[in-house]
Parts: C-alpha cells; sequence; structure tokens
C-alpha cells in the first residue's frame, strides 16, 4: 500500500480529483480511449463533484462502476444515477458510461449482456473504489453467497452477489478485474475505515475482501 495523508476531507477531494485527472490524461497520450472504474455510494461524490470540472478529452473516457445494486436508475439507491448526477455533468458530461444495469428481474438474466458491453475496455486504466468498515469492496461482502468465485483467479468478469444485510441483489466486478487496473486508487474517510484496512492488509481476502487489490494500491485517506 501506498498511504497518503489528507488533513480533510475537502482537501482530499480536491487533491484526488487531480491525481485522478492527471492520470487520465497520461493514458490519453499513450491509447485513443481510457476506462476509468469509480465507486458508488456517497464518499466519492464530492471526488465526483471535482473531477468533473476538470477539461480534459472527456469524448475519449468510458466510465463504468464498479458494482451496482440492481435497483432502476430512478431509484435513491442507485450508483448509476450518483454518476450521472455528479460525474457526468459540465466538462465530463462527453464521457461515455458503460452500464452494470439492465432491465431484469434479476441480474442472472442480463449478465451476459452487461459483460458484453465491459469486456472492450479492459484493463481498467483508473480505478477508484472504496472499502466498508466490515472490510468489503465493490460487492465482495464478506459472507457473500459467490464470494469465493468473486475471488477466484478464474472468476467470470462480472458476478451477481447477495449478502446479509444487503437488502437488493448486486453485480459486481471481480477481484481479477479489480486487480488487474493499471493505477489502483482506495479512498476512505474515519478513524474506523483506517483501523480495517490495516485490519484487512494483514488478512486473506476471504477474511477481508479488500485485501485482493491493496498489493501496490494507493490509499487516499483524511480523517
Amino acid at each position: 500500500m501506498i498511504w497518503h495523508d489528507y488533513p480533510d476531507r475537502d482537501l482530499l477531494a480536491l487533491d484526488l480529483a487531480e491525481v485522478l485527472a492527471d492520470r487520465l490524461m497520461s493514458g490519453l497520450h499513450h491509447r485513443e480511449r481510457v476506462c476509468l472504474a469509480v465507486p458508488g455510494g456517497t464518499s466519492p461524490g464530492p471526488v465526483f463533484d471535482a473531477l468533473s470540472q476538470v477539461h480534459l478529452d472527456w469524448d475519449r473516457v468510458d466510465i463504468m462502476l464498479t458494482d451496482e445494486r440492481w435497483v432502476p436508475e430512478d431509484s435513491p439507491r442507485s450508483n448509476t444515477a450518483l454518476v450521472r448526477q455528479r460525474l457526468l455533468t459540465g466538462p465530463a458530461s462527453g464521457a461515455r458510461m458503460i452500464p452494470l444495469y439492465a432491465d431484469g428481474a434479476r441480474p442472472e438474466d442480463r449478465l451476459d449482456d452487461l459483460t458484453r458491453g465491459i469486456v472492450p475496455h479492459l484493463p481498467i486504466d483508473v480505478l477508484l473504489i472504496g472499502m466498508g468498515a466490515d472490510m468489503h469492496t465493490a460487492s465482495l461482502f464478506p459472507g457473500a453467497d459467490r464470494l469465493e468465485e468473486g475471488l477466484s483467479d478464474k472468476a467470470p468478469i462480472l458476478l451477481p452477489m447477495r449478502a446479509p444485510g444487503a437488502p437488493e441483489p448486486r453485480v459486481t466486478l471481480t477481484a481479477p478485474v479489480l486487480r488487474g487496473a493499471l493505477d489502483t486508487h482506495v479512498l476512505i474517510m474515519g478513524e474506523d475505515k483506517k483501523t480495517a484496512i490495516e485490519k484487512a492488509a494483514k488478512l486473506t481476502p476471504k477474511e477481508a475482501p479488500v485485501a485482493c487489490l491493496l498489493d501496490g494500491a494507493n490509499i487516499h485517506y483524511a480523517a
């Protein structure tokens, strides 16, 4: 892990957005298109706000979520809606979003279609990801029904996942896809998450799923 401490959350959001923009611009110097993978939830919102205002060739950037709750986009729990509202706006509105949700009663019904849309954009150029206090990342939750499959080196690109305490099914990128990102940034805030990630570094991915991607990752932290 490469640790980056920030004096407050506002500065973290601004500086991290600048780092992500620099990495995207660097990628665009060498490739026609780049892929940015991002988390849902509340923590990345301020980072999205800052990043969306950076001027770069957004029309050459593909954005995908690391995971999604299986809810329609008009749900307040939709990560897709969060990204559209706070990242795909202003200068960044020219970016293209790769869907991780499609209409269907179950994620299993649409998994093949969604996977086909992801394949051309791998490996991920820049990965921004979070971690829960339970040491989950994306929707790789401790105790989830298909966690072992999701952590396997032979895992498919995308898996449906159901976990204790998660009110709806999820779809998630699997460990090999996340681990294969060319540049990884983990966003954590609060003493509880600092303690959790330090603990995770000493555990197996089955015990602490975030451990699957910590090797060489940049950790961005503010209390």
